[in-house]
């Protein structure tokens, strides 16, 4: 018999390459088991001798598929190696994997993953169900899985119980990633946990994950989570609050001469800013904003614009104004975002829609041209039918086209 060494030398040959491959895969489907065949389609010549000389049949040169069974590969295999196919493929590639027990350990683990996850207080909220589904349904979950990375759901469904519920309140990342995790980087931009957590955000607000930065800290805001107090900011126009702060002075100062104003978070959290008007208006888009300063100046009542998705910053201004006494007027765009928003403004607020009724989004449709209506449908509470006249439409109208209806409305408050 020839050395082991020279016999498996020989099994590098061209002619063993995609065979003890083949071998190789079927095992490991199969657990080992000899049972069945392999085959080679489009064999070369060497392939073509090795499997004459494995299985002693002749095969023709037009052959298209050689098939070998496995136990005439391990009988072959034994005689000239002094091991079986088993031993051998071990001794060339190592020891060879038991997939369908590797898939039944992988199944219980993500079973109890999800088992988990699902005995969270959220697990009756709908999107909190959608959210792991999809961490399911689409890889996320097996290839974390694979990484040895499971706990990391656990952690995204702690950092997400701890959201607070007063939007108000300031909660810095680096705090709650510490209160869910223990580590105050763990929800760093791009780490794997804040990629998670914002998934299941972007799923409650009805949306994709954004792309950018700025929209990542808003979505994040969105949840009462801060990642910048200097970056959240809200732009208001006649803000007029009470208190002798700097920053109270300069609002007054803003409104007195008709000039919008920024605020960020910071400026909100170092002192009271509570606006001393009874009714807020509040809208989406800054031309809005724009077109009530330059028409109306120091005569604009008091108009707040979120610019999208409200900042931490409007959250904590208008929530502090509404626990004073103030009333809001809410309006938004008419797409499925716009929904949203004012949906939550009525929820969170007590918010009254402000020009959001069916009959607003009808003539507002019948002025021009409108673009198309993308992404997730959304409900509108306050008037169940608007949605489902723009479900009818299928057309988006920003808010800018009632503008002549909102300015007139500004100019009677």
């Amino acid at each position: 018999m020839p050395t082991e060494q020279h016999s498996y030398d020989e099994l590098h040959g061209e002619g063993w390459t995609r065979l003890l491959a083949a071998a190789r895969r079927k095992l490991e489907r199969t657990s080992g088991a000899l049972d069945g065949e392999i085959g080679l389609l489009a064999p070369s010549d060497a392939e073509r001798r090795t499997v004459i000389g494995v299985t002693g049949r002749y095969r023709p040169e037009t052959a298209k598929r050689l098939a070998v069974p496995l136990t005439a590969l391990d009988a072959y295999l034994y005689d000239r190696c002094g091991t079986g196919l088993l031993q051998t493929l071990g001794h060339l590639n190592g020891p060879l994997r038991d997939r369908p027990a590797e898939r039944a350990d992988e199944d219980t683990r993500r079973e109890q993953v999800l088992t988990s996850a699902r005995s969270s207080r959220l697990a009756t909220e709908s999107w909190f169900a959608a959210w792991l589904d999809r961490l399911a349904a689409d890889g996320t979950l097996t290839r974390l899985l694979r990484r040895g990375d499971a706990p990391l759901i656990d952690a995204a469904v702690r950092v997400l119980e701890k959201l607070p519920e007063d939007l108000s309140r300031i909660l810095p990342l680096p705090v709650l990633a510490e209160w869910a995790t223990g580590d105050t980087k763990a929800l760093v931009p791009g780490s794997p946990l804040e990629q998670l957590v914002l998934r299941a955000l972007a799923q409650r607000a009805g949306d994709e994950v954004p792309r950018e930065r700025a929209g990542r800290r808003a979505l994040w805001e969105s949840a009462g989570a801060i990642a910048d107090d200097l970056a959240s900011q809200v732009l208001v126009l006649g803000i007029r609050p009470e208190g002798d702060t700097v920053v109270c002075d300069w609002l007054r100062d803003a409104a007195d001469f008709g000039i919008p104003f920024r605020l960020t978070l910071h400026q909100l959290a170092s002192g009271p800013v509570v606006p001393a008007a009874g009714d807020i208006f509040v809208c989406e888009n800054p031309a809005v904003l724009r077109a009530a300063a330059a028409e109306l100046e120091a005569a604009s009542p008091s108009l707040v614009c979120t610019e999208g998705v409200p900042s931490a910053a409007c959250h904590k201004l208008l929530a502090d104004a509404v626990r004073a006494g103030a009333r809001l007027y809410w309006r938004a765009d008419f797409d499925w975002a716009g929904l949203r928003i004012t949906a939550t403004a009525v929820e969170r607020h007590g918010a009254q829609p402000w020009r959001m009724t069916t009959a607003d989004y009808r003539e507002a449709l019948g002025q021009g041209q409108s673009t198309p209506l993308g992404g997730p449908s959304a409900a509108s509470p306050w008037d169940p039918q608007l949605a489902h006249a723009m479900e009818e439409s299928g057309q988006a109208v920003m808010e800018e086209r009632l503008l002549p209806a909102l300015l007139a409305d500004l100019t009677r408050t």
